[in-house]
């Protein structure tokens, strides 16, 4: 069975290609996956008008994960009584967001209201668990849910016939360029993400449906060269772990290693701008320096 996909660009901070969401018909009304940040609303509720629909109209959200840029606008869905599906362990944080906000300021400061927006919280009779294995059915359309954790330990990926959107699981690929990992912190697992993507290639998927950005063809190439790159990441941070760099000395380091690669594939440095807003490179630092932390101290694998 066809079924009709609607990629919508955000236009986040201005850009094209950063951050998407999907709209998809089905009997029981158009359902999203992903909503964006707040800050991104008004593109996405421009998005639902141009496909024909009203934002009233949203039957379901289906979330990947809580992050801001996937998330952070659920609750204006909810408001007109959208259900918002995510993974369990995400539903404490979206029926109350204060932990996750005040988490999320430590990284980005002063700059949370101009990236994205605000929270508030979801009644928690609108928010309901998907997990793995289950199946989210809309009539003629079903999803199900496969577990991805790995970016984030609520990560959720949604299987619609042979194809999946997968959040960051897959990671950030913007037209040409190649395939990178988000990494920030603070639930990043390289095991748990090639388990992960293990899970992806066992789908046998015809194509995959990025967050950063939108469909892509061949996805075992993909989820390969996915791996392969956060091996290559996991193995640039490693050295500075080990030495106790501060990671404000790293970040300019890595933020060249990211970019001397980009350049080595061709791209200009307006696309490596958009790499750069999709999935920040001093995030990734943090996020990778943690996992080195944890995995040294025999909490994860």
């Amino acid at each position: 069975m066809n079924t009709q996909i609607q990629v919508i660009d955000l236009n986040f901070l201005n850009t094209k290609e950063s951050i998407g969401s999907f709209l998809i018909p089905t009997e029981k009304g158009p359902i999203l996956i992903e909503s964006g940040p707040e800050t991104t609303y008004q593109a996405l509720a421009a998005g639902i008008e141009n496909a024909g629909y009203k934002v009233e109209d949203i039957h379901a959200v289906l979330l990947t994960h809580i992050h801001f840029d996937h998330a952070g606008a659920a609750w204006k869905f909810a408001k007109n009584g959208t259900k918002i599906y995510v993974h369990e362990i995400g539903l404490p944080h979206l029926a109350n967001p204060e932990k996750l906000w005040n988490s999320a300021a430590m990284i980005y400061g002063d700059d949370m209201e101009r990236l994205w927006g605000k929270m508030e919280p979801i009644s928690t009779d609108l928010l309901i668990a998907a997990n793995d294995g289950d199946v989210i059915d809309f009539g003629n359309v079903q999803f199900k849910v496969i577990y991805t954790p790995g970016h984030a330990i609520h990560h959720n990926a949604y299987q619609l016939n042979d194809i999946i959107f997968t959040g960051d699981v897959a990671g950030c690929k913007i037209e040409n360029g190649p395939v990178v990992p988000p990494c920030p912190p603070p639930d990043v697992d390289i095991t748990l993400w090639k388990n992960s993507i293990k899970k992806l290639k066992d789908a046998n998927p015809t194509a995959l449906y990025l967050t950063h950005f939108a469909r892509q063809e061949n996805p075992i190439q993909l989820l390969n060269e996915l791996e392969a790159e956060l091996d290559n990441w996991a193995a640039f941070m490693k050295p500075f772990f080990d030495a106790g760099t501060p990671a404000d000395e790293i970040v300019p380091k890595f933020m060249k290693f990211t970019s001397d690669a980009f350049r080595a594939k061709g791209l200009s440095d307006e696309e490596i701008q958009v790499y750069e807003y999709a999935n920040p490179s001093w995030m990734s630092v943090n996020g990778l320096l943690r996992y080195w932390k944890l995995k040294s101290q025999g909490r994860i694998e």
